[in-house]
């Protein structure tokens, strides 16, 4: 008898210190190089995107494998790719914190939508805005002294 499962996640890592050093002319060759690590590790990228100073994955994870570790090992290997490829000179690393929000397959399309429309989105809405509100709409417990 076969398992089944649907872990999805929406995770958002920002940079060290929320600076902007992911070049937007270079944020797809970021994308391609996350989504093969997520191939790697036999789970499911729906969606990426971001901006400057932060990145919006959702992906279903494969069970065996924690999302902490999940996160660590794309934080790890995109770093290291980040400071030697030329391609983000300015990049230092990410931020220790990072966000990860369970949803549901029936959420997935709205989801995906928000992810793609990063850009528009934060013409009228700060990081620090959005993210709060990512968590207080997750049903997390907020606590303004762990921010951002």
């Amino acid at each position: 008898m076969s398992s089944y499962h649907q872990l999805l996640y929406h995770i958002v890592i920002r940079t060290k210190e929320s600076r902007k050093t992911i070049d937007p002319k270079q944020a797809k060759q970021l994308y391609a190089y996350i989504s093969g690590i997520i191939k790697n590790k036999k789970s499911h990228l729906y969606s990426i995107n971001g901006m400057e100073d932060h990145i919006h994955i959702l992906t279903g994870i494969h069970p065996s494998i924690a999302v902490a570790d999940f996160i660590r090992d794309i934080k790890v290997s995109t770093s290291v790719w980040m400071k030697n490829c030329g391609y983000f000179q300015q990049f230092e690393g990410w931020s220790d914190k990072y966000g990860a929000f369970t949803c549901s397959y029936l959420d997935a399309g709205n989801i995906i939508e928000y992810i793609r429309n990063q850009q528009e989105h934060h013409k009228g809405v700060s990081f620090e805005v959005e993210y709060k509100r990512l968590i207080i709409e997750s049903g997390v417990q907020f606590d303004e002294k762990f921010f951002p």
